[in-house]
């Protein structure tokens, strides 16, 4: 079995919103990481096994009573360590330096001036000695810690960067995994891979052959059991997981109604019909519709799909001889945001359905070969594994489906009036070339009424709205500037075509302070 995780970089969760970032960047380096709590105890940290570690930001002054802190002998290792925002001031602290309120706090861009001999971790960072970066502190480092050189600063910061390279120790005030620092990509790189020494073997191909290795290990001679949604996750998942142990896969679809337009059709077409792979499809449309009469939650609307899916598997899996094992396409933000959020300190804003373990009485073990892979990861490896581009690029698709896009209770007639308008917003958006362009798109069905007129008639009908963003890591994200004249194509059409709808919508909320999905 390839060791790609054999060279690994730790990073410690101070309650940053940009956490998850600096592990993306880390992986666009091909370097594998993993975010653990700040309080990780120092056993635990030497049992990692990391190449290096960074600090994360965080919102805390480094001074507030109940202040996240750390195990201080972290730095006496002889690790490298990265600290970032206040990453950077609890390194301070720790060797004598001062950290104090700042007089004008530094919120968004800024430019970064060099000061004496860059180092290795701004080897090619500067400009002219400048570059912009983006800020986000209250705080900042007043005296030097002891053993330390200065290497940047703003206007308004009087030290923004330190290093003590005898000891492979560094920090930068501002945030570099942000897009809006455009070299902080490169710096984060040049840590990863030059300072720590990683050679980067966190390659798709790479991913695949540890993957089906894992699998054939873990498996054996077992029956897999598949919920297979024709989502990007669950594709590559079953993709992944047939590679690795061909017919041992069983992939049940099931169709619970909440599934865009003619979805499961395609998704039998394409693994089924083209893969091969043994699909048993399950028509659930009913039972779905009946557990989810009458409820209004979000939470709990996810709650019923999620256990209806649960149960639904386990029927099936009792049907094959020696089922043993539920597979999964859980991905690493799923993890990370579910049961607390990133890394079990910050506020859940939503459960995944496919997070959290089986109930006691569920006899199958979970199989999740994609848990430590972000997004775009399981992209690529899906385009490695030869699945059709189309899917693997598709918008992403709430595990509970229309479920969460239509708000407040589940009806069938509701079901089929949004996925009709939903089918004909993504057709324009297609033939338009707006599509790849926009990270998410969707239409949300409100389950109010609205007084219009076609013909000669009043009409009392639902509304739809439309959402469109544009994003990176779906961790914040800009709503999409449609062209009005591409709105009014599509509002016309959907009111038109779809019987029902009377009124569009078109939602310019960004995340935050909004979600990307309504529900």
């Amino acid at each position: 079995m390839s060791d790609i995780h054999s060279e690994k970089i730790l990073i410690l969760d101070f309650g940053s919103q940009y956490t998850q970032l600096i592990a993306r960047r880390v992986r666009e380096s091909h370097v594998y990481c993993e975010l653990h709590p700040y309080d990780m105890g120092l056993e635990e940290i030497k049992a990692f096994g990391a190449k290096g570690i960074i600090l994360s930001g965080g919102p805390k002054s480094v001074y507030d009573e109940g202040a996240p802190a750390i195990e201080e002998e972290l730095f006496e290792l002889g690790i490298p360590v990265l600290g970032i925002c206040y990453g950077m001031q609890l390194m301070s602290r720790h060797f004598g330096g001062e950290v104090i309120a700042a007089g004008k706090r530094e919120y968004g861009h800024a430019e970064l001036q060099s000061v004496g001999t860059p180092g290795p971790l701004f080897d090619g960072f500067f400009a002219d000695g400048k570059s912009p970066v983006w800020m986000s502190h209250g705080d900042h480092v007043e005296k030097m810690p002891e053993g330390f050189e200065m290497i940047a600063k703003t206007a308004n910061a009087p030290v923004c960067g330190i290093q003590n390279v005898a000891r492979n120790l560094y920090g930068v005030q501002f945030h570099p995994e942000v897009n809006h620092t455009p070299r902080g990509d490169a710096l984060i790189n040049t840590f990863v891979r030059k300072i720590c020494g990683c050679s980067g073997s966190w390659t798709p191909g790479q991913i695949i052959e540890d993957a089906v290795a894992r699998i054939k290990e873990q498996v054996g001679s077992d029956q897999v059991i598949l919920g297979l949604s024709g989502g990007v996750d669950s594709s590559v998942a079953a993709a992944l997981i047939h590679k690795a142990i061909g017919d041992q896969l069983h992939c049940v679809f099931v169709d619970n109604g909440l599934l865009r337009l003619d979805e499961g059709d395609q998704v039998m077409a394409t693994f089924a019909s083209n893969m091969g792979v043994k699909v048993t499809r399950v028509n659930a449309q009913q039972r779905f519709y009946d557990a989810l009469a009458g409820e209004t939650d979000p939470e709990k609307k996810r709650k019923i799909i999620g256990n209806l899916f649960v149960d639904i598997f386990e029927e099936e899996s009792n049907k094959l001889k020696d089922a043993k094992w539920l597979a999964q396409g859980t991905i690493y933000p799923d993890v990370i945001e579910s049961a607390g959020a990133k890394t079990g300190k910050a506020h859940n804003i939503k459960s995944h359905h496919n997070v959290g373990g089986l109930p006691d009485y569920m006899k199958l073990q979970l199989l999740e070969p994609l848990r430590e892979l972000f997004k775009d990861e399981v992209r690529t490896v899906g385009e490695e594994l030869g699945l059709p581009h189309q899917m693997v690029w598709r918008h992403p698709f709430p595990g509970p489906g229309l479920g969460v896009r239509i708000l407040g209770e589940v009806k069938e007639e509701y079901c089929e009036i949004l996925r009709r308008a939903d089918a004909i917003y993504i057709e324009e958006l297609y033939e338009s070339g707006h599509y790849h362009k926009i990270s998410q798109a969707f239409a949300v069905f409100l389950p109010v009424k609205s007084v219009g007129v076609m013909g000669d008639g009043r009409t009392y009908e639902y509304v739809v709205a439309l959402r469109a963003v544009e994003t990176k890591d779906f961790m914040t994200a800009g709503w999409y500037p449609m062209p009005y004249a591409d709105l009014a194509r599509i509002s016309n059409r959907i009111i038109n075509e779809v019987k029902g709808i009377n009124r569009v919508t078109y939602d310019i909320s960004s995340k935050p302070p909004a979600t990307i999905e309504w529900e």
